[in-house]
C-alpha cells in the first residue's frame, strides 16, 4: 500500500535536514512511501535544503510555490501531488513525531480518517489554553467531536481528499470537512514535541482573527450542502 506524507512548510530551513532523516528512518516500518515537502513560498533556503533532501533520500518529494499562499493552499498542491492511496498531513516545525504514522497508517482501512491528538503539549501556557478554548469555539460550532482540531498529523483514505474545498483555513477544520461528508473518524494519541528549530508563525492574538473569519467560511459551506441551490431547471 502506497502512502503519501504531505507536508506543507514555510521558512523552516533548520527543520528539513532533521525531518528528512526522521521520515527515512520509515523505511521498513512502511510498506511504501513518499514523502512531500511543499514550499510555500519561503523566502530563506527552505527550497534548497529541500533539494539537497531529495538527493540524499529517494522517498522524498519537493514541491514549490514561488508565492507564499498560506497553509491550506500549500497543503492542497500537496495532496493533489501525492500518489498514495492513503494520505497522512504533518507540520513541518517537527512538533508532529513521524515516529507515530505507521500507527495512524495502520488504522485507515478500519476507519476513512484517523486523527492525532497531542496527549501531552509542549507549548507555552498560553498557546495552551488558547488552544482549549479554540477547540471549544470550534467544536460547538462543527460538532466534529474531535478533542485536538489544531492537531496536523492525520491519515485518510485517499477519496477524502475531494472532501476539503479550496478554501482559506481548511486546514483547521479538516475533521469537520471529513464529518460533513460522512467519513468514519478514529483519534489516537501521538506525541508533539518541544520546537527546535526556527520561529512559529502563529500567536494566539494572530490567529483569533483568521479562526473567527474561517469559522465563517465553514458555515457557508455547510449551509450550501445542506440548502443546496434550487435556482436549477430540469426538463
Amino acid at each position: 500500500m502506497q502512502v503519501s506524507i504531505v507536508i506543507p512548510v514555510y521558512n523552516e530551513e533548520d527543520n528539513i535536514s532533521p525531518m528528512a532523516e526522521e521520515l527515512a528512518a520509515l523505511t521498513g516500518r512502511l510498506e511504501s512511501f513518499e514523502a512531500l515537502l511543499v514550499d510555500d513560498g519561503s523566502s530563506d533556503r527552505t527550497w534548497e535544503r529541500i533539494l539537497e533532501a531529495a538527493s540524499h533520500h529517494a522517498c522524498i518529494r519537493g514541491v514549490r510555490s514561488v508565492q507564499n499562499r498560506g497553509q491550506t493552499a500549500a497543503m492542497l498542491l500537496g495532496l493533489r501531488e501525492a500518489k498514495g492511496e492513503v494520505v497522512v498531513t504533518m507540520d513541518g516545525d517537527l512538533q508532529n513525531n513521524p515516529a507515530d504514522i505507521p500507527s495512524l497508517v495502520a488504522e485507515v482501512g478500519t476507519y476513512d480518517v484517523v486523527c492525532g491528538y497531542r496527549a501531552k503539549r509542549r507549548d507555552s501556557w498560553s498557546r495552551r489554553v488558547g488552544s482549549k478554548i479554540g477547540n471549544s469555539i470550534r467544536n460547538k460550532v462543527t460538532q466534529d467531536g474531535l478533542r485536538d482540531t489544531g492537531c496536523s498529523l492525520k491519515a485518510f483514505k485517499r477519496a477524502c481528499i475531494h472532501d476539503l474545498p479550496p478554501v482559506t483555513g481548511a486546514h483547521r477544520f479538516m475533521g469537520a470537512y471529513f464529518k460533513l461528508h460522512g467519513r468514519t473518524m478514529h483519534q489516537v494519541p501521538v506525541d508533539h514535541r518541544p520546537r527546535q528549530f526556527g520561529t512559529s508563525k502563529y500567536t494566539n492574538l494572530k490567529r483569533l482573527p483568521k479562526t473567527a473569519f474561517d469559522l465563517i467560511g465553514f458555515l457557508w459551506y455547510r449551509s450550501r450542502m445542506i440548502h443546496p441551490a434550487t435556482d436549477v431547471e430540469r426538463t
